[in-house]
């Protein structure tokens, strides 16, 4: 089961996750920095790019610590499907890694330094902690797509003055992320079984699972609008104005449903596949509501 190297390397790259890695970073870049006085075209470039690059690396090293299991249950990832050896996931991996880190240095050094740690973490997860606990790797997962929000502050912040309040009111959102993948390991419950991934679902059960997993929606619908709160009580912040919101509070109410719904009606796999479908596409409300702020700033 071959295909081509070039077919295979754009399966690694995983390209369409640039816009949830780089691209949140840049959005979040831009709804700070109404004005644009911080925000140059080759930085826009460097924070979009340093940020996609260093996902992509994750993303192959992952591919590469994986290659026994989606050899068994995910036989067309470019590994098993012999579009690429594992030399040349290395090689990519290692070049992405560098030029991520690379590009992230000529922002600034607090950039440098989220980079540099999103990078070890990515490693750290693929090579140990997706093995060892599943859950953990969720938690894991969420906490790194939340550094995407702080890599955009640090980008379009004095690096001497920063204080992250911005992106932290952002960084509860990053717990759907952790929602997400838990109910994704429970629609993946058997393939994990067969490769001995011990993933939540198989140590309390699919319908413990989703409730934990409706938890962390519940915590996201409930905080997602703090960025406005926090401009109320800290005028002198970074924060958010109410034009935020609308978008925001319709995603709440989304995720707000779906959790309540997945805590208390029948957790089959179909009520499962229909709320983590819904989450997933409701997030398209988060870079949209970004953008908003972004746009409302610079017309007022």
């Amino acid at each position: 089961m071959s295909t081509s190297p070039v077919k295979g390397l754009f399966a690694l790259l995983r390209m369409p996750y640039w816009l949830m890695t780089g691209g949140l970073s840049l959005l979040t870049a831009f709804a700070i920095d109404k004005d644009f006085d911080l925000l140059s075209p080759v930085k826009i470039v460097l924070i979009f790019f340093s940020m996609a690059f260093v996902a992509s690396a994750g993303f192959a090293i992952n591919d590469y610590f994986d290659r026994e299991s989606d050899a068994i249950i995910k036989p067309k990832r470019p590994i098993p499907a012999g579009a690429l050896s594992l030399k040349q996931v290395i090689a990519i991996s290692s070049v992405l890694f560098a030029t991520g880190l690379i590009m992230s240095y000529f922002i600034n050094w607090v950039s440098f330094a989220i980079i540099a740690v999103d990078s070890l973490l990515l490693l750290f997860y693929s090579y140990l902690v997706k093995r060892k606990s599943g859950f953990a790797a969720n938690i894991l997962i969420g906490i790194l797509t939340g550094t995407a929000f702080m890599y955009g502050e640090a980008a379009v912040v004095d690096p001497s003055v920063i204080t992250f309040v911005a992106s932290l009111s952002l960084y509860p959102i990053a717990f759907g992320t952790i929602g997400g993948n838990v109910l994704r390991d429970i629609l993946s419950l058997e393939g994990d079984k067969k490769v001995g991934y011990p993933t939540l679902p198989q140590k309390i059960g699919s319908i413990n699972a989703a409730k934990v997993g409706a938890l962390f929606f519940m915590l996201t619908g409930l905080l997602a609008p703090l960025p406005y709160i926090v401009e109320r009580f800290l005028p002198d912040s970074t924060g958010f104005t109410a034009y935020y919101l609308p978008l925001i509070l319709i995603w709440s109410v989304m995720l707000i449903y779906s959790s309540i719904r997945l805590a208390f009606s029948a957790s089959t796999i179909e009520n499962v596949r229909k709320y983590e479908r819904m989450v997933s596409m409701s997030m398209m409300l988060l870079p949209l509501a970004l953008i908003v702020e972004t746009i409302v700033g610079i017309l007022l």
